[in-house]
């Protein structure tokens, strides 16, 4: 037995060793932070046409629609909203936003087609937000979330960054709300988990296999959508921000991903329950609904996360001193996200605990696959089981 505490104390503490030096340095946010970052101002403003794919979003559209409209950029720039079978005001409430800013000339409210089988809703409201903008011929499409505003700078910023360095996707993730109690436990963690799985240093490196979005803000040059064959390339893939920047990546487009403060998502999760569904909607997704790749999952999270706190608890000495080395090196690889959250500092203890939440709901996620019930988003249910 001590044999067997020893070797799992040394396990999670090697893992956390190479979190900290190997895994892209996910953990400084510092280092693609754009809001810190320097951006010059191209020799030409391109066109951009702004879609918004939008389902029952009446509490948040007029706010996204004002913040694009308000952007001090100096080209051609215009807006797609495509509704999306909404079930609420949605449309009507983002016209009257138009009207009172002056700006119908430059908003196309239009309704998405009738959902065709094998596409995923968000995907082919995009798609028809394309053959939208199309006759706009623009250089690039500014995809955003209906529940998200943006600082008036953001799409110069964007633009900038992808003329200088000649990008085919630049992709900001918006700030999550961590106001509630639920948020501050759990929406951090969610912003670590995915850095971890998507570090931006391999995300931007053409020599790595890392490709990630946040789908929130993705600018993305017309020429790559074209070349990958358009949405319908993708049209099956929940996790569709992800897949499109693999396959823009795999066309040899050049990518990155970077954080923004400036950029907020409106949608708050007042419950745990609310974040668990979160969660629950694309974990068994990312794992590729393989049985297989959930007991691998579930063994590593046990041995990342939970372990090093578990062997405090034990009689041998050296797996405990093991265990809480790990548990620090943990938290302090956990502090630069509460950091950027503005949380107290005793918040990156936590992580643990967390990590059991997540561990929970993928775990129900895939109970919800097996069910038919998979990555269910406002009445869809968008992963189906294979029979």
């Amino acid at each position: 037995m001590q044999i067997t505490l020893l070797a799992i104390s040394c396990i999670a503490l090697a893992i956390w060793l190479y979190m900290a030096v190997a895994r892209g340095t996910f953990w400084r946010l510092r280092e693609f932070d754009d809001d810190t970052a320097k951006h010059e101002s191209p020799c030409a403003w391109p066109p951009v046409v702004a879609v918004i794919p939008a389902r029952n979003e009446a509490a948040t559209i007029a706010q996204t629609l004002a913040s694009l409209l308000n952007q001090n950029y100096a080209g051609d720039f215009s807006v797609v909203l495509v509704d999306d079978h909404s079930e609420d005001a949605t449309a009507q409430i983002a016209q009257q936003a138009a009207r009172e800013l002056n700006a119908e000339s430059r908003v196309n409210i239009c309704t998405a087609p009738a959902l065709p089988p094998g596409w995923t809703g968000k995907l082919w409201a995009l798609n028809e937000g394309i053959s939208q903008a199309t006759p706009a011929a623009p250089t690039y499409y500014w995809f955003t979330d209906a529940d998200s505003v943006h600082a008036a700078d953001t799409l110069r910023r964007l633009v900038s960054r992808a003329e200088r360095d000649h990008l085919d996707l630049a992709s900001l993730m918006v700030l999550l709300q961590a106001k509630t109690f639920p948020e501050r436990a759990l929406i951090p963690a969610f912003l670590f988990f995915f850095l971890k799985l998507y570090p931006p240093r391999w995300i931007a490196s053409p020599k790595a296999r890392t490709a990630g979005a946040a789908g929130g803000c993705i600018l993305l040059r017309s020429e790559a959508l074209q070349r990958i064959g358009g949405f319908a390339a993708i049209r099956h893939e929940v996790i569709d921000d992800c897949a499109l920047a693999s396959a823009v990546k795999r066309s040899g487009g050049r990518l990155w991903m970077g954080l923004t403060r400036a950029g907020i998502s409106l949608r708050a999760y007042t419950t745990f329950r609310e974040i668990r569904d979160l969660i629950a909607r694309t974990a068994f997704t990312q794992l590729r609904y393989s049985p297989l790749l959930l007991l691998s999952t579930l063994a590593a999270m046990f041995l990342t996360y939970l372990a090093p706190v578990v062997l405090l608890f034990g009689q041998p000495s050296a797996p405990r001193i093991l265990g809480a080395c790990a548990w620090l090196l943990m938290s302090l690889l956990y502090l630069p996200t509460i950091s950027f959250y503005g949380l107290f500092p005793a918040w990156a203890a936590t992580l643990p605990l967390s990590a059991f939440f997540y561990t929970y709901a993928t775990c129900l996620s895939a109970v919800r696959y097996y069910l038919g019930r998979g990555a269910q988003w406002k009445g869809r249910t968008q992963a189906h089981r294979s029979r």
